[in-house]
């Protein structure tokens, strides 16, 4: 896999988020494809020396374009990619399913693509030898929603290929509580065994699009055929690989790197629009994703950012600033190149909790 995906200067293309930004194509074992962007400032010559490697990895009905976090790491040393992982964004091809999968693990795939492509070892599974050659520079995995639930599974299976671990309002449990997860989820299997296709009623009004999307006053614009204003339409299937995920979760990762988790202070699950929206998470329940984070490991800081969205890296830009020096204090800690926002994104000390 790694000697298959090495890639060389003229595989990377120009990305669609302009400027120091390209991409290359990952092709998997299962024929679909993924895709790593990578962003490189003018003035960091592509495989210069760094401190070390980020790897980003998107929520559901999403994609990679937040570049302004991808400024951030690079402005602190870090060489910064992205990961769109098959069936979604620039992966996602005609005829596929949005982001259809019936276990997380499948994207283990995606992730060791990217990780060769990036110069870096595939790391073995728990219980198989490493590699006993020279360590490789820390990587920081960092994940959003689902993806940040993804990446902390890797993370427990893969015990130390990463230095650390970011998440960004991580999908740990089910917004109806882990008994209602419980509940919920011999249905869910038995019905994706049965049709794994099967659309789930919708769930998202539009408020998340509302409180972002720039042709409703927000901040961001992306492409749409990639993140609809609803998102796509869920299947049994994906949810029933959530469910199991988060069963995993909940009987405790021990992740032996530090965590850091960054949810909004509130949420607001209605399904109707209110300038609230504008100011708490409309996915997830923070107060029980909170508690659940417990369950990561024994190094876990929970930060709580008042009046964060859902991805805290797309709030409004003084909630962006608080989140960043939440980073950049948690780094000086526990990283081993700290990162310092620029000056237009510093916010001055903030407190977290943990």
């Amino acid at each position: 896999m790694q000697e298959r995906n090495r890639s060389s200067r003229a595989d990377w293309q120009p990305d669609i988020l302009g400027e120091g930004f390209e991409q290359l194509t990952l092709d998997l074992p299962d024929g679909a494809p993924a895709t790593l962007v990578r962003y490189s400032p003018a003035d960091t010559p592509p495989g210069g020396e760094r401190a070390g490697d980020v790897l980003y990895v998107h929520g559901w009905s999403d994609y990679f374009f937040q570049t302004e976090l991808a400024r951030y790491w690079a402005q602190a040393g870090m060489r910064f990619y992205a990961l769109d992982l098959h069936n979604y964004g620039r992966s996602l091809r005609p005829g596929q399913s949005p982001g259809f999968t019936t276990d997380l693990t499948g994207y283990d795939a995606d992730i060791a693509a990217a990780l060769a492509a990036m110069g870096r070892p595939v790391p073995p599974n728990a219980g198989q030898a490493a590699d006993s050659g020279t360590p490789a520079r820390p990587l920081i995995l960092l994940g959003h929603s689902t993806g940040g639930l993804t990446l902390s599974l890797w993370a427990s299976r893969h015990p130390g290929a990463a230095s650390a671990l970011v998440l960004n309002s991580p999908w740990l449990e089910f917004q109806a509580t882990e008994l209602g997860r419980r509940i919920i989820s011999p249905l869910i299997g038995r019905e994706a065994q049965r049709h794994p296709l099967a659309p789930l009623p919708p769930v998202d009004a539009g408020n998340y699009a509302r409180a972002v999307f720039s042709a409703f006053g927000g901040e961001w614009t992306y492409n749409l055929l990639w993140r609809p204003l609803r998102g796509f339409p869920g299947t049994v299937a994906f949810l029933n690989a959530v469910f199991r995920a988060q069963a995993v979760v909940a009987q405790g990762l021990r992740l032996d790197i530090p965590v850091l988790v960054l949810l909004s202070d509130k949420s607001y699950l209605q399904p109707r629009w209110s300038v609230d929206a504008e100011k708490a998470d409309v996915a997830l329940d923070v107060d029980v994703v909170a508690n659940r984070a417990l369950s990561l490991g024994n190094c876990v800081t929970v930060a709580r950012v008042p009046d964060a969205l859902h991805d805290v890296f797309l709030s409004a830009k003084p909630v962006r600033r608080r989140a960043y020096a939440v980073v950049d204090q948690w780094a000086r800690g526990y990283l081993p190149a700290a990162p310092e926002a620029a000056p237009e994104l510093r916010a001055g000390p903030q407190s977290i909790s943990s």
